[in-house]
């Protein structure tokens, strides 16, 4: 099998059904965001060994699989996020005010992951009126970008840099 097809040389791409669609058009764009924010966990996972991010990327696969109209099971596991921000947060010091993204290297790549995640959030919930279809994967990516915001601070911590306080 060729990697390369040339059917979207002239800005158009299938989706899972067979459907053509413009690459611009917003689905596409969504599935786009998933996999920026799934390459960016790859990228972080590959630097600090974060077994929960790789979990976490087989569900975005899949909720981009989704999107495309792949017909996939979703299972999207909210109360495993919950429970890990509370086990991550648990660890960190008592958050009295805003913070600015940053610290160590992989703190500041773990807040990009997060503004990400937020977009994808964002571009999934421009796709449709009818919000009660993604709202799963909606649920799913709020909790995820509110893990990534304590794994941020957690690796901070972890690497000796305090939070970057707003004042």
């Amino acid at each position: 099998m060729k990697i390369y097809t040339k059917a979207g040389d002239m800005g158009e791409t299938s989706l899972c059904d067979g459907k053509r669609v413009s690459k611009t058009d917003p689905l596409v764009c969504a599935c786009g965001d998933m996999d920026e924010l799934n390459c960016l966990l790859g990228e972080i996972a590959s630097g600090c060994g974060f077994d929960l991010l790789k979990r976490i990327q087989k569900d975005l696969f899949n909720i981009g699989s989704i999107l495309a109209g792949a017909k996939v099971e979703p299972e999207f596991k909210v109360e495993f996020l919950e429970n890990e921000i509370d086990r991550i947060d648990g660890a960190l010091p008592k958050l009295t005010s805003f913070i600015l993204p940053g610290g160590c290297a992989a703190a500041a790549k773990i807040h990009t992951a997060r503004s990400v995640c937020r977009r994808a959030e964002r571009s999934i919930s421009g796709i449709s009126d009818d919000k009660k279809i993604f709202a799963p994967m909606l649920q799913y990516l709020n909790r995820l970008s509110d893990l990534l915001f304590v794994l941020a601070r957690y690796t901070n911590m972890e690497h000796g840099h305090e939070d970057i306080i707003l004042n």
